[in-house]
């Protein structure tokens, strides 16, 4: 499964419960601008309006800037393709306190694109604290052992 983008800061900025994969609707150019890396989920998020699901503020350019209708919305709400077992599950677990629907990455799958998305609760500023001082000691440590040798 090629991972086509990811969204490096939704694992800093919230500790993950548990994964969901979902398919996307999509015009044809948006699945050919996907494929050719065109996406970024920055700023993006999941939710459910209706019983459905939906992929909100997600930066899709144009896979052909001139051929493109005039119309396009490139930050236009996506429809995402779950079961209604699924869709009813996470409303029960997005209605706790603190708990949010986070996209982590776009791939492809058996040639279909594909949304892998995250029940996740935000992490407060000391364990974000807490995990850069870990990396910078885990750092530190490197290169004592690279230049101990």
């Amino acid at each position: 499964m090629p991972t086509l983008t990811t969204n490096p800061r939704a694992r800093f900025d919230y500790s993950i419960l548990e994964t969901f994969e979902a398919g996307i609707v999509l015009f044809g150019h948006e699945a050919k601008a996907i494929k050719s890396n065109r996406v970024s989920l920055k700023g993006s998020y999941v939710t459910i309006k209706n019983n459905e699901a939906w992929l909100i503020n997600v930066q899709i350019s144009p896979y052909q800037p001139k051929n493109t209708p005039e119309e396009y919305d490139p930050t236009r709400s996506r429809k995402l393709l779950l079961h209604k077992k699924e869709i009813s599950s996470l409303i029960g677990k997005t209605k706790q306190k603190g708990l949010t629907l986070v996209p982590l990455r776009v791939y492809t799958k058996h040639n279909r694109i594909k949304l892998e998305f995250a029940l996740a609760k935000g992490k407060r500023k000391i364990d974000k604290r807490e995990k850069i001082k870990k990396r910078e000691t885990d750092r530190k440590i490197d290169r004592a052992l690279r230049n101990k040798e």
